[in-house]
């Protein structure tokens, strides 16, 4: 039997960027007693007493019960649920700050969709590493989740994973409500690195639109990029399927297409000849596609997976190719003909298999998680 959502219930929300705030207003929305965890006192308090985030969310009003403190004892005291969105570089660090004022049995849940430099480890992995808690207690929450777009309650999906089932449940009934549904699977290597690696391809697409290239161009990145992800995934673990879900295929699509995208706006800046520097530089917040290629890489390379778009992603960082020479070399691995070997081959061939993957994360939206473990 599915818990209950108990309306009221105390919940945290640690770093008061875009993802944070929206996120603690989607839970806000939904029933629960929120209290977002602000680094700036300023900022703590435009939140509590003007209902807003100018700096990360302009011109949305955040909901009246919706508090925010720069104390994280405060944010945390009693909270059962703490939902964890602080730049990945920094996750360990933050996570050392707040486990003396972790409530015992709390869910932990990663907003984040990053791996860490030095180590490649996912967000779930550095927080069992980090706080002494049950394995089963962390989860991790990615899919198509444009904040704007979310904070102006547009309709939208995630997927809510753990290891234990019924913690994903759990959170999955706090982080729904009339515009935001999720939805619950087990699978949490496939649904973290699912929002790691469609950062790396949306900063490709924004390099390739910088500099001028059309639809046809871009739609070969997003397939084959499909590929790639799929590949890499698998090879650690994952399930094919989670990558054709909404935390895949799903928010690949999105932050693909969207100017809101704050990967594909670096490589399109990437693309109209800024270098590295000015483009950090112009980010208002961090770009986790930026910082997790060479991870990637160095994770790929560990297993044999080839992924040719985010190693050229890669030489365009380093300045050793030219953003124009990127999109020729996209299509194929080698220069010899090949067969268009898609995301599941051994069940189907050509764009079948492509196209079984769109239905999937249309099935989903319309259907619901109906199937208890699969997202």
């Amino acid at each position: 039997m599915k818990p209950k959502v108990q309306p009221g219930k105390r919940v945290a929300v640690l770093g008061a960027g875009s993802w944070g705030t929206t996120f603690a207003k989607i839970l806000a929305d939904g029933g629960a007693d929120v209290v977002l965890w602000a680094r700036r006192p300023e900022l703590a308090r435009e939140i509590t007493e003007g209902r807003r985030n100018s700096d990360y969310l302009p011109g949305i009003n955040l909901p009246a019960g919706l508090r925010a403190t720069s104390r994280l004892d405060l944010a945390l005291a009693g909270a059962e649920q703490v939902f964890v969105s602080v730049p990945s570089q920094s996750l360990r660090e933050n996570l050392i700050l707040a486990e003396p004022f972790l409530a015992p049995g709390a869910i932990v849940v990663s907003l984040m969709k990053g791996v860490e430099r030095g180590s490649g480890m996912r967000m779930s992995e550095i927080i069992a590493e980090v706080l002494p808690i049950n394995p089963d207690l962390i989860a991790a929450i990615s899919g198509p989740n444009l904040a704007l777009e979310i904070a102006k309650e547009q309709p939208t999906a995630a997927v809510v994973s753990s290891n234990s089932l019924e913690t994903a449940q759990a959170v999955a009934m706090l982080a729904t409500n009339r515009y935001f549904r999720s939805y619950v699977n087990t699978d949490v290597i496939g649904t973290e690195f699912g929002g790691v690696l469609k950062n790396l391809i949306a900063v490709a697409i924004g390099i390739v639109d910088g500099v001028g290239y059309g639809e046809n161009t871009k739609a070969s990145i997003i397939t084959r990029g499909l590929v790639e992800m799929t590949d890499f995934a698998v090879a650690y673990g994952a399930r094919s399927e989670t990558l054709a879900g909404l935390a895949g295929l799903g928010d690949l699509i999105a932050t693909c297409q969207s100017p809101l995208s704050r990967n594909n706006t670096a490589g399109r800046l990437l693309g109209q000849g800024y270098g590295i520097a000015d483009v950090v530089k112009q980010m208002q917040q961090t770009t986790e596609g930026l910082a997790s290629v060479g991870p990637i890489l160095d994770l790929a390379r560990a297993k044999g997976v080839d992924m040719p778009i985010v190693e050229q992603v890669r030489q365009v960082l380093a300045g050793t190719l030219k953003p124009r020479d990127l999109a020729p070399h996209l299509t194929t691995d080698s220069d010899e003909p090949q067969g268009e070997r898609t995301i599941d081959d051994s069940q189907a061939h050509g764009g079948a298999a492509l196209w079984g993957s769109v239905k999937r994360t249309f099935d989903q939206l319309r259907h619901g998680g109906r199937r208890p473990g699969g997202n």
